[in-house]
């Protein structure tokens, strides 16, 4: 069958891109080799892992401030087959939304491996049966997988990834949890929430380290208090699972005593690694650099018919960031001209409290030796937060020391992964920090901790504190 535009990958940035070309005008395939649609975010990262998430939040506060609400109620137990269940009737929504999707949009869902034969035609491989397809175009958006650390392969077990962590039939006794990025802290703090003694060892100094520095602090600062250790500026040096227990040596890596951690989890968090095993990149003469794909301004390979988007490129491994690739594919495709502001796709990290990031860090302004002055305001001076008792965190604003443009926007806190929207917007159409702080903010809202930010950036003037 032809096609005019072929996706291989259903995830954030394959279904975008071919429900854009769809929309288009164009006849779309998609290819997915599992048979379920949406990839990892919808099957095994971002959803369900929201979806523990909220879960082990909601127990959490039963267990600990509903008293304080003044609702009374036996002491809560974690029903883990439940909040499992739970977690996958949510992905089994996501996906079959996907699927009405692609039904609604006249696109035909193959389910197979995809593979090149050439630059135009395309092997779909199921249960060891061939057939083959052809198109013109192709959008290469295959994702990413856990990357394991050399000396110790997932187990699937006791050494364990994002992927088995969600799928747990028991509360862990002790999880260590090797990596104190974004995956890690998220799904650390679900099981620490529920009860699980939860211990992180980070190589870098601080955590979630692509993050401004301060807001690391502080989110290390917020999960202490719900009982998880760290250890940062360590290397984790061996890792073996002894059956029903797990042990991680690691050094500290400017010297100093070794530690040894027991567990019965151990989850591998370092990173993921990008996707294209059986793509048969080499039949189209497409070499990795570094594991990615390699594409120009418009995400296009050196061969001019194919593209590739998301985890198996450069940038960030981010859902929106796939998504906004896979239609300015498309709309490239169609004879429009769309642009991608990398610099504005925000970053978040849906512990509680959530982090949320857009723009650049402090400590890259100093990198780069750019004049700049710093606001911020404490949530436990907002009366919203008083109320809702999310008295940790705060918002952080960066913004040039002589124009005023605010050039970052960095928060931690109640409901900070909605908020950043309104420092996408601003910082799109260049809004100096005083912009924001003489806009009406309504009360009492978190929103009132960025406008008092920016006061405090703008003049040193805020309001509340």
């Amino acid at each position: 069958m032809q096609y005019n535009v072929v996706v291989i990958g259903s995830g954030p940035g394959g279904y975008v891109a071919a429900i854009r070309c769809a929309q288009l005008g164009m006849k779309v395939a998609i290819i997915e080799k599992y048979n379920t649609l949406g990839g990892t975010c919808l099957n095994v990262g971002c959803i369900p892992s929201k979806a523990l998430l909220d879960s082990s939040e909601h127990f959490h506060n039963a267990a600990h401030t509903f008293k304080e609400h003044g609702i009374d109620i036996d002491s809560p137990k974690v029903n883990i087959d439940q909040m499992i269940k739970r977690k996958g009737d949510v992905v089994k929504a996501n996906v079959d939304g996907i699927a009405f999707l692609m039904k609604k949009n006249k696109i035909d869902v193959h389910t197979g491996v995809g593979s090149f034969v050439d630059k135009n035609t395309i092997k779909i491989t199921k249960d060891g049966k061939d057939t083959t397809i052809t198109t013109e175009k192709v959008i290469i958006a295959t994702g990413s997988k856990p990357t394991p650390l050399p000396f110790a392969p997932f187990d699937k077990k006791r050494i364990i990834s994002s992927t088995e962590a969600l799928e747990l039939k028991e509360v862990p006794k002790h999880m260590i949890v090797i990596g104190g990025g974004v995956i890690g802290m998220e799904l650390g703090s679900v099981y620490a929430r529920i009860g699980a003694k939860v211990t992180v060892v980070e190589f870098l100094d601080s955590l979630i380290p692509t993050n401004d520095c301060t807001i690391g602090k502080e989110l290390q600062k917020a999960t202490k208090k719900l009982g998880m250790d760290f250890y940062l500026g360590h290397k984790v040096t061996a890792v073996e699972n002894k059956g029903k227990e797990v042990v991680v040596k690691a050094e500290p890596k400017n010297g100093g005593a070794a530690v040894e951690l027991k567990g019965d989890y151990c989850l591998v968090s370092i990173g993921r690694r990008p996707y294209t095993d059986g793509l048969g990149l080499d039949k189209v003469g497409i070499e990795l650099d570094k594991g990615k794909i390699p594409v120009d301004n418009h995400l296009k390979t050196k061969v001019d018919n194919i593209y590739a988007i998301g985890d198996v490129v450069r940038g960030a491994m981010l859902a929106h960031k796939a998504e906004e690739e896979g239609v300015m594919v498309a709309e490239q495709l169609s004879g429009q001209k769309p642009h991608i502001n990398y610099n504005l796709i925000p970053g978040v990290v849906y512990t509680w409290p959530e982090v949320a990031s857009v723009g650049s860090t402090e400590e890259q302004l100093k990198e780069q030796g750019r004049a700049y002055k710093t606001g911020s305001f404490p949530y436990k001076a907002l009366g919203r937060a008083r109320a809702s008792m999310d008295l940790d965190g705060l918002v952080k604003i960066l913004a040039d020391k002589t124009t005023d443009e605010i050039l970052g926007v960095h928060i931690i806190g109640a409901r900070a992964a909605d908020m950043i929207a309104a420092g996408v917007v601003a910082m799109e159409y260049r809004a100096s920090a005083e912009d924001v702080s003489r806009m009406s903010h309504a009360h009492p809202t978190y929103m009132e901790a960025v406008k008092e930010a920016c006061l405090a950036a703008t003049a040193n003037r805020p309001i509340h504190m």
